[in-house]
């Protein structure tokens, strides 16, 4: 009698069924690959605008007509960042060089790293400074966020032609720039770092501009 109950029993349904799980798995797959790469394209899409408003907040658009974004390579130079390359974006007005932008880190901050963002002309003028990220004390240390004081905005404009090299520093150091009430450190890490920027690109500047571009990781520019 078990002999015969198992010979009725068709195996169709057992085979259908797992067909049926089978394509819904594939649609959900597809569906989540799809939800996934348009979400991907719109978080950079978002992330490249991102980058493109605070480079302009320092470097207006009229000065060049290349794509910045594009225009991009990454170098190895300890002395702007030891532990991790250090993102360059190059502009140019027809094909002439205007600036480059230098992502560099200041290492010696009172709570840890510093990032900067340093927009130097061609003729090696500051065309801004900007601290793009820190973990400095709220009400002490982060004035140098544009956004707390212009601290930061005192580099616009300045030169080692404009302003000796030995003055690059806090006015406790002998130098020219503020520090904050009861901060030091940082603002002392953050003109170090933008003088080595500016040492580093006046002896480097015609490589920066020759060197081919290249494609890197998306540059993740955080809030202060």
């Amino acid at each position: 009698m078990i002999v015969l109950l198992r010979s009725r029993l068709s195996p169709y349904p057992i085979v259908l069924a797992a067909v049926m799980l089978g394509l819904f798995s594939l649609i959900a797959f597809g569906l989540v690959s799809v939800l996934h790469h348009g979400t991907e394209g719109r978080i950079v899409g978002n992330h490249r605008a991102s980058v493109l408003h605070k480079l302009q907040e320092i470097l207006p658009p009229d000065r060049y007509d290349n794509d910045i974004l594009s225009d991009v390579m990454d170098i190895d130079e300890p002395s702007l960042d030891a532990r991790h390359p250090v993102t360059v974006y190059r502009t140019r007005k027809q094909g002439q060089p205007v600036a480059a932008v230098l992502l560099p880190t200041a290492p010696d901050g009172y709570s840890g790293d510093i990032r900067l963002m340093v927009a130097i002309y061609s003729n090696g003028e500051l065309a801004g400074v900007r601290v793009i990220s820190h973990k400095e004390t709220p009400g002490l240390g982060d004035p140098v966020d544009e956004r707390k004081s212009d601290w930061i905005r005192a580099f616009s404009g300045l030169s080692f032609e404009k302003l000796e090299a030995a003055l690059w520093r806090v006015k406790k150091d002998g130098g020219a720039f503020d520090q904050f009430t009861g901060a030091t450190v940082t603002p002392r890490a953050v003109v170090k770092q933008i003088k080595n920027t500016l040492d580093y690109f006046s002896a480097n500047k015609d490589k920066l501009f020759q060197l081919p571009a290249e494609p890197i990781e998306d540059t993740v520019i955080d809030s202060p």
